[in-house]
């Protein structure tokens, strides 16, 4: 891998990558194998598996019990620190602060960003499921949006590829709403869970409780899983990096995978300011850079550029793209742009105490949590709702909770009472579907800038009827699941939450049929400048309610694929 961090020089290559995160490392490695030169620019830092400060150390290790400071939190997390889970010592270091990277809100919205190589790859919750023909189909059949330009035959071979190099565990069910995949073993339900798939299966026929779906290497294979990686060690740290690469990320699969072919170079504390358009070939000629350290700014050109930014990040590049030709933004004809925003929407859920299995514990902490329970609602006409359209699905687990010290016991008692488990504790959280309103949005505040002379991003977004009905019926359903099992002591929350909290942000540049609607035709490709490519979650039409990055994938080796054939072709 070759490390590029000079000044002012122009340099041409084959390919530019915006975003070294799940979809940019994706792109880097597929251009790379294909014998492109290319450059992958990382506005964040350098960093390099497995160097992971948190990794190896236990609780007791980390400062102030894994809490940040509250004056920490009040001046570098003000926004973040809204989702009270989420900013914690054994994580900070991959979180993007506040304080730095400022952002403005119409309506509250929760932007989680990590500015270094890998990006969010680091942290994400990496469960991957398909998406059907029932989320590519819905915006069609219901009036919503615009039609999907691609259905699941186009994406298919593409989720068998990206499923067999970054290992996906699971189970085979049948279900047409999840279609299955190429997996590995799974990781398997713990006696509670197997027992509430039973009783679950017995009153609801159509509601599934299946071992989650994750990006977890249950096997390693290393003529498959090329890279840095090695089988899962169960340890449940993966939010603070993996130093074994039992995990799918850029850092120890794709981008090392890329490094192997001698085509790939990095340029980390690479801020893209914008992508050039050259008026002369109607093609973009390449991307203005500035150095996040020095200052000093700079262009690269190449033959084409795929934008992995993020969904934000990517929009917010070709907003501030702006042209004679695209005064409102490159490609952005349609007006679309910066539209559309959408993230699944949560915080919902319920949880009790399972009775029995006293005499029985598990081995090691599952990576994925533990159960999913795909979307049963408005799959077809007998589980069609009055009350909202799309549905929703779960994750969650069970597991024994810490014994309850003995009143007035000391010493070995005491110790004793500490250690000795207890009871089964079930838990569901509830992912529902965020419709694509035109009127969610993102853009830039031209009149603000940033450290960088960036102008301010500001959302103005928020969940509807249609989620606030859905949200309801998630926490009835989630009882009733509960109950359905003997689960006693049951509690259910629906606290509200702002797009952007489940950190699945999608739309914006969103694929169409007709560049007069839509950004992207169905190759991810901008209907208006050829050679730029947008396959992060800027690129989705909808949003399901499936996690999103395994799409995003398929659809990045899908229009990698594309655009080499158009080259070889002579088309582009």
């Amino acid at each position: 891998m070759t490390y590029y961090n000079t000044g002012n020089n122009e340099v041409t290559f084959d390919a530019i990558v915006i975003g070294s995160g799940i979809s940019g490392g994706y792109a880097a490695m597929e251009l790379c194998a294909k014998g492109y030169k290319t450059i992958v620019l990382e506005r964040g830092r350098m960093i390099k598996h497995p160097d992971y400060p948190t990794a190896n150390l236990d609780q007791w290790e980390l400062p102030n019990q894994n809490l940040v400071p509250a004056e920490e939190l009040a001046t570098r997390y003000m926004k973040q620190n809204r989702l009270h889970w989420w900013v914690r010592e054994d994580r900070k270091d991959f979180i993007a602060r506040d304080d730095e990277y400022p952002y403005e809100e119409k309506k509250r919205f929760d932007w989680i960003r990590g500015h270094h190589v890998g990006g969010r790859s680091i942290m994400w919750g990496r469960h991957c499921y398909r998406w059907s023909d029932i989320d590519f189909e819905a915006n069609a059949k219901e009036g919503i949006g615009v039609d999907w330009p691609i259905r699941y035959k186009d994406i298919k071979p593409w989720y068998d590829k990206v499923e067999t190099f970054i290992g996906v565990s699971g189970q085979k069910e049948g279900l047409k709403q999840v279609p299955d995949g190429i997996f590995l073993k799974p990781f398997e339900l713990n006696c509670a869970e197997q027992h509430l798939r039973e009783s679950v299966q017995k009153v609801f026929p159509n509601r599934l409780v299946t071992p989650g779906r994750t990006a977890n290497l249950s096997t390693y294979d290393p003529e498959i899983h090329k890279g840095t990686r090695g089988k899962c060690q169960t340890r449940d740290r993966c939010i603070r990096g993996c130093p074994y690469g039992a995990y799918f990320s850029s850092l120890s699969a794709t981008l090392p995978v890329a490094a192997d072919t001698g085509n790939l170079t990095m340029r980390p504390n690479s801020i893209v300011t914008e992508i050039v358009f050259d008026t002369k070939t109607g093609k973009a000629s390449g991307v203005r850079i500035k150095d996040a350290v020095t200052g000093k700014e700079s262009e690269i050109f190449a033959k084409i550029i795929f934008c992995n930014a993020s969904t934000v990040g990517t929009t917010a590049i070709l907003l501030n793209s702006r042209s004679e030709t695209f005064p409102d933004g490159l490609g952005n004809s349609s007006g679309e742009l910066g539209h559309n925003l959408m993230d699944h929407h949560y915080g919902m859920g319920a949880g009790g105490r399972l009775k029995g299995f006293e005499d029985t514990y598990y081995k090691g902490r599952k990576p994925n949590g533990g159960f999913y329970i795909p979307r049963f609602r408005n799959i077809d006409e007998k589980t069609k709702m009055k009350d909202f359209v799309r549905g929703y699905g779960y994750q969650g687990g069970a597991g024994r909770g810490v014994g309850n010290p003995l009143p007035g016991a000391l010493g070995e008692d005491l110790k004793k009472s500490l250690f000795e488990p207890g009871s089964y504790q079930i838990w569901m959280t509830c992912f529902g579907e965020l419709l694509p309103y035109h009127e969610n949005k993102m853009f830039l505040n031209f009149d603000k800038r940033d450290k960088h002379g960036m102008p301010i991003i500001t959302f103005d977004a928020e969940l509807k009827a249609n989620e606030v009905a859905m949200r309801k019926d998630g926490v009835i359903a989630a009882q009733e699941m509960l109950e359905a099992a003997g689960v006693k002591d049951i509690f259910t929350y629906n606290d509200p939450t702002a797009p952007g909290a489940c950190i699945h942000e999608m739309g914006t540049a969103r694929m169409g049929k007709d560049k007069r609607s839509s950004v992207l035709n169905k190759w991810n490709q901008m209907h208006e400048v050829p050679n730029v490519f947008v396959t992060d979650g800027a690129c989705m039409t909808s949003s399901a309610t499936q996690n999103p990055s395994l799409t995003y994938m398929a659809l990045t080796a899908r229009a990698v694929d594309y655009a080499h054939k158009e080259i070889m072709a002579g088309k582009l």
